[in-house]
């Protein structure tokens, strides 16, 4: 009988691998006698690297490619956090032939273009134009989030959702009815964009962008254990 895959964690932007959502599935992962990654992109958490400087989707998928090629053996299922959500799909288009599922939860891809960007004041146009940085304040962070014209720019370079986004293996996309950062018209979007033989839109029902209250991780755990059935 085949080994069972592994499974790799892809967080979301400016959060790191000691969220409670990557270490929930470590513990999870280890009940289950199965290998698991999870890693800080650069400028993330532990990681070296200025996040303004050297910021952006592209450096971003880059280190997880790296990891899952030098860090893992045979299929991985994906799971893939907000941005972890953008990062897993070009992860699954650069290495189609290992990965064995894919998982996201509130998936924003595409987001420095179709969310982020639209969003900005005349006045922050302005103060990118002219100094190539904003500062935007987070529920997540006392400090302010930096967003660079680099990140902007970068970000239109990766797009997923202008292109055939083929997605040959299981798929479960979760997505959290109350979430106000990703809304659910993000994740039907990606629903009806990407083509695959089993891709499934699963709704918590008060669920926000965390998803990482005990009810939701027990969904995450449960449509884990969907895709390891054989």
């Amino acid at each position: 009988m085949a080994a069972a895959p592994g499974v790799v964690f892809l967080g979301g932007f400016r959060s790191d691998m000691t969220g409670t959502k990557a270490m929930h599935l470590e513990a999870a992962c280890r009940a289950r006698g199965l290998g698991f990654l999870r890693f800080d992109y650069t400028g993330h958490g532990a990681s070296s690297g200025d996040f303004e400087a050297t910021g952006c989707i592209g450096q971003w998928a880059r280190d997880a490619r790296d990891a899952v090629e030098r860090l893992t053996e045979g299929p991985q299922i994906l799971i893939g956090s907000s941005m972890g959500g953008w990062i897993s799909l070009l992860l699954a288009k650069r290495l189609p032939g290992r990965v064995a599922g894919l998982i996201t939860i509130a998936a924003a891809p595409d987001f420095t273009q179709d969310s982020m960007e639209p969003s900005f004041s005349e006045a922050q146009r302005e103060e990118m134009a002219m100094t190539g940085r904003i500062a935007l304040p987070s529920e997540y962070s006392d400090e302010p989030y930096v967003i660079t014209q680099r990140l902007i720019d970068d970000g239109r370079d990766h797009l997923v959702l202008r292109a055939p986004l083929p997605l040959p293996f299981p798929v479960r996309l979760l997505q959290g009815t109350d979430d106000v950062d990703v809304p659910q018209a993000r994740a039907l979007a990606l629903l009806a964009h990407a083509d695959g033989p089993d891709l499934r839109l699963q709704l918590g029902k008060g669920a926000d962008h965390r998803f990482s209250e005990p009810r939701e991780l027990a969904i995450l755990e449960a449509t884990l254990d969907e895709l390891l059935a054989p």
